[in-house]
């Protein structure tokens, strides 16, 4: 696993063996963040991004790696926030980013609270947990966080997601292989 492009280009990111996380795949990211700029390399300049289940935070690190300039990652496992701040530490970006370990529905509250409208949301977390996807996306749907955002979702194809969540309706619906990214704005 690496980072696609940007000023992280190349960079090896480590993740934990077994299957306690699932990392976005590398031609996954690829897709996503092709589709977010659109092939222009500053379109993610100063962007603002809420990192969801984050994992091994690659997501997030290839949104440093392009330009963003803060990035919330947020997991509940205390093996992902040690990975997350592992992956983070040669990368010498210190001040661009927040490591929460917290469940992300407790985490949006707690971000509401302090006003934060990243501008970018995106969550993936263990198809396994099928209800985490419901409870994240209702919390968004509910919440001012998602306000200005794009919700990003990564499921699986076979378990597609509902096409509103509270104010969140469902935009864009993009397949590959056995994953797919459901895209969500506020109406």
């Amino acid at each position: 696993m690496r980072i696609i492009a940007g000023k992280f280009r190349s960079r090896k990111l480590v993740s934990l063996k077994g299957d306690e996380i699932r990392p976005t795949s590398d031609r996954m990211r690829e897709t996503l963040f092709n589709v977010l700029t659109g092939g222009n390399p500053s379109a993610l300049e100063g962007s603002v991004w809420l990192d969801l289940f984050a994992g091994t935070g690659a997501v997030g690190i290839e949104a440093l790696s392009r330009g963003a300039a803060m990035v919330y990652f947020i997991d509940s496992s205390k093996d992902a926030v040690e990975l997350i701040r592992r992956n983070l530490q040669p990368l010498a970006v210190s001040g661009s980013f927040q490591v929460l370990q917290e469940k992300s529905e407790r985490a949006i509250s707690a971000l509401d609270r302090q006003q934060l409208r990243p501008d970018f949301i995106f969550l993936d977390p263990p198809y396994a947990l099928g209800d985490a996807y419901q409870n994240a996306l209702k919390a968004l749907g509910n919440s001012a966080v998602a306000e200005k955002a794009l919700v990003i979702a990564e499921h699986e194809k076979k378990n597609d997601l509902a096409e509103e969540y509270g104010e969140l309706r469902r935009i864009r619906k993009l397949q590959q292989g056995d994953a797919a990214l459901s895209f969500y704005r506020r109406t």
